[in-house]
């Protein structure tokens, strides 16, 4: 059965700046415990422990108002949480500042819904913007990097000098994955990065964001309602109820005794998306 990961803390190891979970000696790249997330009285989140281990793809989905983007802004400091803590590759987030978390920042990649392309800059120019700001590289290097990402996510090198309007909108998606892989992050951040692609778009793309994380030994945490998506790639899925999240495998949740989770997994779109694997 998945678990509500809301029990007291589980015995673990901080070496090295790594915490180990000791059942199975798994690293744990992102830890969250007690976390809570409010805007005024109205509290999204409220004792909210979640752990992604090192290599996975976790999806995290979640009905309309759960706070599923929310959750997202406040792992990566976009938003404060009110109470509770984030250890990121082995650090309290909350203790990063100046260099410390320009450091942090150039290990972890992040993906925005809707890009957040520079839009008067070039698809190459876009990459280079954060490798500019934490490696300060000469030009020509920076360009030569440039390049490697736009290959690596699959987009032709002339797409290297257009601007996102002149972009297909599963190319910006591409384009925004290339800059968030600028830093050769090890931990990436997906919000909804399949949204707005049509069936065949979206499956290609989930194709490729399991094999850049096979490769390249990427730690993903996905933001997403694609049941497609959590079939394909994902080897957990985090489930946000009741201002918590439980975690389990797709087998595991199929068996999960929730109203919200038997009518989004066992629904129309959950039984088309099974019917797929």
């Amino acid at each position: 059965m998945p678990e509500a990961v809301t029990q007291a803390e589980r015995p673990r190891a901080a070496e090295g700046g790594q915490i180990v979970d000791h059942r199975d000696g798994r690293e744990v790249v992102l830890r969250l415990r007690g976390v809570r997330t409010q805007f005024g009285p109205k509290i999204i989140h409220d004792h909210l422990d979640f752990d992604v281990f090192r290599g996975e793809i976790v999806g995290l989905v979640g009905g309309s108002g759960s706070g599923k983007s929310v959750l997202l802004r406040t792992i990566i400091g976009l938003n404060q949480a009110s109470q509770g803590t984030i250890e990121m590759l082995g650090v309290d987030t909350h203790t990063l500042h100046g260099e410390a978390l320009r450091r942090m920042q150039a290990r972890t990649g992040v993906q925005f819904q809707d890009g957040a392309l520079f839009s008067s800059l070039s698809v190459s120019e876009n990459i280079i913007v954060p490798i500019r700001e934490h490696a300060g590289l000469d030009e020509e290097l920076m360009r030569e990097i440039a390049a490697l990402k736009i290959a690596l996510v699959g987009l032709p090198a002339d797409a290297s000098d257009k601007r996102p309007s002149e972009l297909s909108g599963g190319m910006r998606k591409r384009a925004s994955l290339a800059r968030a892989l600028a830093l050769d992050p090890e931990l990436l951040f997906l919000d909804e990065p399949t949204a707005g692609l049509d069936p065949i778009g979206a499956a290609h793309y989930d194709e490729l964001v399991k094999g850049l994380s096979r490769s390249l030994g990427l730690t993903v945490l996905m933001v997403t309602h694609d049941l497609d998506s959590l079939n394909a790639i994902c080897d957990r899925i985090a489930v946000l109820l009741d201002k918590r999240v439980v975690v389990g495998t797709m087998q595991e949740l199929l068996t999960y005794d929730h109203p919200w989770v038997r009518e989004y997994f066992h629904g129309p779109r959950g039984r088309a998306a099974a019917r797929q694997e």
